[in-house]
C-alpha cells in the first residue's frame, strides 16, 4: 500500500506562474513547501493508506494517456516522501529527531519572530509602542471592577488583531508586573483532551521570560495523565508566544509565566457530554481549580484565543468579508458565546460550541472552557470585538476581554 499523507496545510498556490496546490507542514517537522500541479493534484487522494501503487498507476495512465508512467509515479512518491509529507520511515526519523531536539534544548526559541512581529529588539519595541500608545489608558480608566483576574486576547498575528490585543492588554496595570501569568493558549496541533506543558524558558527578541517550574511541576503531578510534559507543540505554537511578547513589552523581559497549551475537547464535541466527563480532563480541571484557589490574585490568567474561522480557507463555500454578508450573522453568534463567557457560564458556553459540531470553528474554545471551569466566580466584559480578513476570502474573529472577581 502507498503510505498516507500526513496532516498538512493545503491551499491554492499563491505563485501566479506556478498554479496548483501548495503543501506545507504546520508542525515544522519539515521545512519543505511543495506546489503540486493541477493535473497531479488528484493523485494525492491515493495517498490514504488504503490504495496501492497499482491504483495510482492506473490513475496516472488515465490522466496522461501513456502506459509508461513508472518514472512519474516514482518521482511523485519520492518527492512527497523526501519532503517528509508521508507517514513512512523517513518521516518517523524526522519526527523523532525534532522532538528529541526540542526536549534537549534549554530554551524555547522565538520561532515566529520576523514573521508575526519584528525580530530586532529595537524595532519590536517601537512597533509595539505604536500598537499600544493610542489607547493604553482609555480602557483601563474605564475599569470599575478592580484588579483584573484575567484577560482574553487574540493569538492571530498582532498586526491583524491589534485592536483587540490593545483593548485586552490596556486593561492591565503596572502593579500586575509582580504576578505570575498563567497563559492558556490554543493547541492547534496537540493531543485532544490534554494539557501540553513545558519547563523551558521562553526567549523572544526582548529577552527571556521565566517559566515557573514549581507551578508546572505541580500541575503535572496533580493533572496525571491529563498532562503531556515537554509537549513538542510548544516549539511551533504561536498562541502563547504572542502573549509573551505583549507581556514583556509592558512589564519587562523577565516576567514569570506558566505556558499551558489546551488541546481541543474533541471527545465532548463529537461524542457528547461535557469535557470533564473523561477522567484526564476532570483531573486537569481539578488541578487548575486547586491552583487558582490557593494562589489567588498572585496569578493573572491570560487566554490566547481566536474565535470564528470562516470562508474558503477554512472549508466554507462562501467568500467571507469582515463585517459583511454571512459575517454579520457570525458576529451575532460570536457575541452570544461571548455573553456566556462574561457570565462565566461554562456549560452554557459549551452548549453553544457543540451546536452543529462548532460550525463557527472557534479554535479558542478549549482555553475558554478551561478557564471558565477553573475560575467559576469570575465575571468578564467585552472590551473590543473584531473581525479580520486573513486573506481575500477568509475571516477570523477575536476579542479583547477582561475578567474580574464577582
Amino acid at each position: 500500500m502507498l503510505p498516507a499523507l500526513r496532516s498538512l496545510d493545503f491551499m491554492p498556490s499563491p505563485v501566479p506562474d506556478r498554479p496548483g496546490l501548495l503543501i506545507r507542514d504546520p508542525y515544522r517537522f519539515s521545512d519543505s513547501t511543495l506546489i503540486v500541479p493541477p493535473a497531479l493534484a488528484t493523485c494525492l487522494e491515493f495517498f490514504d493508506g488504503a490504495h496501492s501503487e497499482l491504483d495510482l498507476r492506473a490513475h496516472l495512465v488515465k490522466l496522461t494517456g501513456d502506459l509508461d508512467v513508472g518514472a512519474l509515479l516514482q518521482h511523485l512518491v519520492d518527492t512527497l516522501s523526501g519532503a517528509g509529507f508521508l507517514e513512512d520511515e523517513r518521516f518517523e526519523e524526522r519526527k523523532v529527531q525534532a522532538e528529541r531536539s526540542f526536549a534537549d534544548a534549554p530554551e524555547r526559541e522565538a520561532i515566529h519572530a520576523g514573521a508575526g512581529y519584528p525580530a530586532n529588539a529595537t524595532e519590536l519595541h517601537e512597533t509595539f509602542t505604536a500598537y499600544m500608545n493610542t489607547a493604553m489608558d482609555t480602557v483601563a480608566s474605564g475599569n470599575h471592577h478592580g484588579r483584573a483576574l484575567a484577560i482574553a486576547a487574540p493569538h492571530v498575528s498582532p498586526f491583524g488583531g491589534i485592536e483587540a490585543y490593545r483593548a485586552a492588554y490596556a486593561a492591565l496595570s503596572p502593579e500586575d508586573a509582580e504576578r505570575t501569568f498563567i497563559i492558556l493558549g490554543t493547541s492547534h496541533y496537540g493531543h485532544p483532551d490534554r494539557l501540553g506543558l513545558t519547563r523551558k524558558t521562553f526567549v523572544t527578541p526582548l529577552g527571556a521570560a521565566i517559566t515557573d517550574t514549581g507551578i508546572v511541576d505541580r500541575i503535572q503531578q496533580d493533572g496525571g495523565d491529563g498532562v503531556l510534559m515537554e509537549d513538542y507543540c510548544h516549539a511551533i505554537e504561536h498562541s502563547i508566544e504572542f502573549q509573551v511578547v505583549f507581556l514583556q513589552h509592558l512589564f519587562g523581559p523577565q516576567i514569570r509565566i506558566v505556558p499551558i497549551l489546551c488541546g481541543s475537547y474533541a471527545h465532548s464535541l463529537y461524542e457528547g457530554g461535557l469535557p470533564e466527563d473523561t477522567e484526564p480532563v476532570r483531573r486537569v480541571l481539578g488541578a487548575l481549580g486547586d491552583l487558582a484557589a490557593e494562589e489567588g490574585d498572585r496569578l493573572l490568567w491570560v487566554l490566547g484565543i481566536d474565535m470564528a474561522h470562516m470562508g474558503q480557507r477554512y472549508g466554507d463555500k462562501f467568500k467571507a468579508k469582515a463585517g459583511r454578508g454571512e459575517m454579520q450573522d457570525v458576529e451575532r453568534r460570536d457575541r452570544t458565546r461571548i455573553h456566556r463567557m462574561e457570565q462565566s457560564d461554562a456549560q452554557g458556553f459549551w452548549d453553544l460550541v457543540r451546536e452543529n459540531y462548532d460550525d463557527l470553528k472557534w479554535c479558542g474554545s478549549a482555553p475558554v472552557y478551561t478557564f471558565l471551569r477553573t475560575m467559576p466566580d469570575a465575571r468578564g466584559r467585552l472590551l473590543r470585538y473584531q473581525q479580520w480578513n486573513i486573506d481575500e476570502h477568509s475571516v477570523v474573529s477575536f476579542a479583547g476581554m477582561q475578567f474580574h472577581s464577582n
